[in-house]
């Protein structure tokens, strides 16, 4: 009991720890583990991770969403989104949706971490933060996975392109544009350069 005592000590309330994390401190990681679930002290979130929950004063709160997601795929590079994103573009996306997308480079599908639904999908690029460039050409990349008539949306993207810069706009389809979005975009940047020309 001592030893699950120490291991106890040594959980930071709020942290995420993959299994892998608490072998250095403990001999029966696995018994450890489950002694600790079942007494309220870790909460298993998925396989091989687990919150050590913090209290506050409206019950435990959850992990946080990065932490949770690094532990998960043991990496930190990925960016954390979600279509509700493409509301604030004005576009007349309005749908709101409940799950979190993970562009990473190691994982793809829908996974349940804790309490809420991750969609894991595996890019070569995309980057480290969120811009309304990205977020326009992410939002033509994904069109059809959304609720709002395809064509109303990309006939007002083309609008709010031509708002943006242009030349971050053809950066940004250049690194992380499918070939439908290098394709839409292809013609609203045309017309641009045809303009300032």
């Amino acid at each position: 009991m001592a030893k699950l005592d120490e291991l106890k000590r040594r959980l930071t309330p709020g942290k995420v720890y993959r299994r892998a994390d608490l072998t250095k401190w403990s001999a029966a990681v696995d018994r450890d583990l489950r002694a600790l679930v079942d007494a309220g002290e870790l909460t298993k979130v998925s396989a091989g991770v687990y919150l050590r929950p913090k209290q506050t004063a409206f019950g435990k709160a959850p992990a946080d969403e990065k932490d949770l997601v690094e532990a998960f795929l043991k990496d930190k590079r990925f960016l954390l989104t979600t279509p509700n994103a493409y509301n604030a573009l004005g576009v007349g996306t309005t749908q709101l949706y409940n799950h979190t997308v993970v562009y990473n480079r190691k994982r793809h599908g829908q996974f349940k971490l804790g309490n809420r639904l991750y969609d894991f999908r595996k890019k070569a690029e995309f980057p480290e933060t969120l811009s309304k460039e990205f977020l326009l050409v992410d939002l033509v990349n994904n069109v059809k996975r959304l609720a709002e008539g395809e064509s109303v949306v990309l006939k007002q993207v083309k609008t709010k392109a031509k708002a943006l810069d242009s030349s971050a706009l053809k950066r940004a389809v250049d690194d992380y544009g499918g070939v439908r979005a290098k394709r839409f975009f292809s013609e609203v940047l045309e017309e641009q350069a045809q303009l300032h020309a």
